[in-house]
C-alpha cells in the first residue's frame, strides 16, 4: 500500500519538472520584472551571501532589480506594484537636490532596486538611457543623490539620401532615425517647404556626430553641417555657437537661418488645395476665390502660430468655424480657420510665440473634411504663403564674423569633399 503513494509523487514532481524545463529564460524574466521584489532569503551558516558594496557597509542579500517603467506609470505605482515603501518613496523624492527629477519619470527608462534585509530600500538609479543616471544611497534615515553623467566618444560621421518616395523614406535608407530626419527637416523649414516642394531626385547631404561607447554605437548627435537640394536649388547650413554658448544654423555667409515666419504652421502634412484664385469650391460646386491654403490633417493635429505676434481675434463665424488672427508687427497678418479648439491662452491680445500651438485641426465651419485653412497678408493683401518673401532674423554679428568664417570653413569643406563623391557614402 506505501508503494502507490510514492510512485505516485515521483510523477507529479517530474510533471513539476517538465513544466519548467519548458519554459524561457525570457519569460521567466519579464515574470519576475512584473512581480513584487521577494522577500530576502536569510543566509545559512553554511552557504554565507557573497559580500557586496553596500551603503555605509549594510549588507544586501539581493542583487539589484531592474525594471523598466511603463506608460502611465509613476514612481508611487512601481514602489506598490514591487512592495516598496511609501515611506522610502516619500524621502526619496524630497531627497535635494535631485529627489524632485523623480517624480517625472518616462516610460522606457529605467529603475534599478538595491533591497536588503526586510525588504529596505538600500538604493535606487534612474537611468534616461546609457549616458545619464541618477543614484540615490540610503544615509542614516534618508537617502543621498548624485547624478552621473558619461562623456561618450564623439566620431563625425557623413551621409547622403536621395528621395524618390518621401523624406522620411529617404532617411531611413541612409540609416537615420527619424528624429534626425525631422532634425534636419527643421534647420531647412524656413526655405524648403517639406508639405509642397519636395520631389523625387531632391537629395541631401549630412555631416553630423554619432555617439559611442566601449565602441558600442549608442545614438546620434548633433548635426554639425548639411546641405539640402530641392528642385536643383542647393541650400547650406552650418551650425554654430556665439560667446555665449547660445547655438543656431546659418548659411555659409553668416546668414540665420531662422526666418521670422514658418513656411508652413503644419509639418509634413498633406495639401489638399493649393493657393488658386479661381479655385471651384467644394461645397457651393463654383468658383469661388480661395485666398490661403488648405491642409489636410487628422483631427486633433496642433496647428502652430506661424511666426511673433499678437493675437487680435479668435472666434466662431459660420462659414470659418474657429479661427485665431493673428498680427505680426506692421504689416503682416496671418489667419487660421476650421479649429476643432483653440490652445490655452489663446484670445484676444494674447502674446505668441513662433511655433507655439495655438489651436487644433477640426472640421469646423464650412469645411468637407478635417483641415486647416492657412492665409498670409501683408498690408491687407493676400500672399501665397508658400512663396512670399519671408523677413530674416539676426545675421552673425560683424564682431564675430572672423570667428564664424574659421570655424564653418573647415565644416562645409568636409562636406563638400563628401558630396562629391556619394556613391561612397549612400547608405544602402
Amino acid at each position: 500500500m506505501l508503494l502507490f503513494p510514492a510512485l505516485l509523487s515521483l510523477c507529479l514532481c517530474g510533471i513539476v519538472v517538465a513544466k519548467f524545463a519548458g519554459v524561457d529564460d525570457a519569460s521567466l524574466d519579464e515574470e519576475l520584472i512584473a512581480a513584487p521584489f521577494p522577500p530576502p532569503t536569510q543566509p545559512t551558516p553554511h552557504s554565507p551571501s557573497p559580500a557586496l558594496n553596500t551603503p555605509e557597509g549594510t549588507a544586501a542579500t539581493a542583487p539589484t532589480r531592474t525594471v523598466r517603467v511603463r506608460p502611465g506609470d509613476n514612481l508611487s505605482l512601481v514602489f506598490r506594484r514591487h512592495g516598496l515603501s511609501q515611506k522610502d518613496l516619500h524621502k526619496l523624492v524630497n531627497t535635494e537636490p535631485l529627489g524632485h527629477r523623480l517624480t517625472k519619470i518616462l516610460p522606457g527608462h529605467e529603475l534599478g532596486f538595491l533591497i536588503g534585509n526586510g525588504n529596505d530600500l538600500l538604493s535606487l538609479t534612474y537611468s534616461s538611457g546609457p549616458l545619464e543616471e541618477l543614484r540615490f544611497t540610503r544615509s542614516g534615515e534618508g537617502f543621498k543623490g548624485e547624478e552621473v553623467v558619461t562623456e561618450p566618444n564623439i566620431v563625425q560621421s557623413y551621409k547622403h539620401g536621395v528621395i524618390d518616395h518621401s523624406l522620411f523614406v529617404a532617411g531611413q535608407r541612409a540609416g537615420f532615425t527619424d528624429a534626425i530626419t525631422m532634425k534636419l527637416a527643421e534647420i531647412f523649414q524656413w526655405d524648403v517647404d517639406f508639405v509642397l516642394d519636395i520631389r523625387a531626385g531632391d537629395a541631401f547631404h549630412v555631416l553630423f556626430e554619432e555617439k559611442y561607447l566601449d565602441d558600442k554605437f549608442i545614438g546620434f548627435g548633433r548635426i554639425l553641417a548639411a546641405e539640402f537640394v530641392n528642385q536643383g536649388r542647393s541650400h547650406h547650413a552650418v551650425l554654430y555657437a556665439d560667446p555665449n554658448g547660445t547655438t543656431s544654423y546659418f548659411d555659409p555667409h553668416g546668414n540665420s537661418m531662422h526666418k521670422q515666419f514658418l513656411r508652413t504652421p503644419l509639418k509634413f502634412t498633406r495639401i489638399s488645395s493649393n493657393f488658386n484664385l479661381r479655385r471651384k469650391h467644394p461645397m457651393w460646386k463654383r468658383e469661388m476665390a480661395h485666398k490661403g491654403i488648405d491642409y489636410a490633417a487628422p483631427r486633433g493635429t496642433p496647428v502652430l502660430a506661424s511666426g511673433e505676434g499678437v493675437v487680435t481675434k479668435a472666434g466662431r463665424t459660420a462659414p470659418n468655424g474657429n479661427f485665431v488672427i493673428i498680427r505680426h508687427g506692421s504689416n503682416i497678418t496671418t489667419k487660421y480657420l476650421h479649429l476643432s479648439k483653440f490652445a490655452p491662452g489663446i484670445r484676444a491680445n494674447a502674446k505668441v510665440a513662433q511655433g507655439q500651438v495655438i489651436g487644433y485641426v477640426g472640421t469646423t465651419g464650412y469645411a468637407t473634411g478635417p483641415h486647416l485653412h492657412y492665409e498670409f497678408l501683408v498690408n491687407g493683401a493676400h500672399r501665397n504663403p508658400r512663396t512670399v518673401s519671408l523677413p530674416d532674423a539676426a545675421p552673425i554679428a560683424e564682431a564675430e564674423r572672423r570667428a564664424f568664417d574659421a570655424y564653418a570653413a573647415p565644416l562645409l569643406a568636409s562636406l563638400a569633399h563628401h558630396t562629391q563623391q556619394p556613391e561612397l557614402a549612400v547608405g544602402r
